[in-house]
């Protein structure tokens, strides 16, 4: 289909003309070296599960369900980047069809590999102009024994973000719930959650809450947004100040707020961006 559109100069939506919910397997999964290869028209949860027997996950939680192809080309990742980061972090190699048909492989199956082009990072978050997504190979991580989360209901959340930074603890997520909450959660080994659990106490206050109450709060937010912003980490408490509303991740310096934005790419990111997009897909079929 695409090499038929690139020989005809006409277009191709992914999503629309081109679906991948054919492409569902779990191609590999080699949980010796945490790391598993599927298709893009996987869906999150789905994986997840087919995780879940050799106690492992991917350490992505964007809100909804979506298939893996939209996780990378959205860059969707939710209150796990704190610890995990994002998609850009965690795919080890991509398959790809670019504008003319052509299938394109980078990267590898290990997490330290270094051969060929890393056309898995450059498509995370390129939104399907690149090339249409259609296998992935994943970093994967041990799913945990205990999980807590506390709750902190503050004023200046930007002060106890500061405080939990100066620290020595390592919670997998910290979202700003603003206005007047800082969420954090904690993961591991029972008595290590416990351990850090209270030292958190000891430091910023809050109450351990329902596990998972306060997660769905934030990713249903965050879904919901029409916003995203982004400013850098240390400027987290003057962005506070200008915001009435918004899901913030402090440590990936993106808040999601419930109205649109105006502002366009720089005359640089522009210039990149057709540059990238005038070598994959020079006649235009993905745009």
């Amino acid at each position: 289909m695409v090499a038929a559109a690139s020989r005809e100069g006409r277009s191709l939506r992914i999503g629309a003309d081109l679906l991948t919910t054919g492409l569902d397997r779990v191609l590999e999964h080699e949980t010796g070296d945490l790391t598993c290869t599927v298709e893009a028209g996987l869906r999150l949860s789905t994986l997840q599960a087919a995780l879940a027997p050799a106690r492992q996950r991917l350490s992505l939680d964007p809100p909804g369900d979506p298939t893996i192809g939209t996780v990378i080309a959205g860059r969707l990742s939710g209150p796990l980047s704190h610890r995990f980061g994002t998609p850009r972090d965690l795919v080890l190699g991509a398959t790809l069809v670019l504008g003319d048909g052509t299938v394109a492989s980078s990267g590898g199956k290990v997490v330290k590999n270094v051969a060929g082009y890393d056309l898995g990072k450059l498509v995370c978050g390129s939104e399907g102009r690149l090339g249409l997504i259609v296998r992935a190979s994943l970093r994967l991580h041990p799913l945990p024994v205990a999980r807590a989360t506390l709750v902190v209901e503050t004023a200046r959340p930007a002060e106890a973000v500061t405080l939990l930074r100066g620290s020595q603890l390592e919670p997998s997520a910290v979202d700003v719930l603003h206005p007047g909450r800082v969420a954090l959660l904690f993961e591991g080994g029972e008595r290590g959650v416990a351990t850090q659990l209270e030292a958190a106490r000891a430091l910023v206050g809050g109450a351990v809450a329902a596990e998972d109450e306060i997660w769905v709060e934030s990713r249903e937010r965050q879904a919901e947004a029409l916003g995203r912003l982004r400013f850098a980490p240390r400027d987290l408490a003057n962005i506070l100040t200008t915001l009435h509303e918004a899901v913030v991740r402090p440590s990936a310096g993106l808040a999601y707020v419930p109205h649109r934005l105006g502002g366009v790419p720089s005359a640089a990111a522009r210039r990149l961006r057709r540059a990238l997009e005038e070598r994959l897909d020079p006649v235009g079929v993905l745009r």
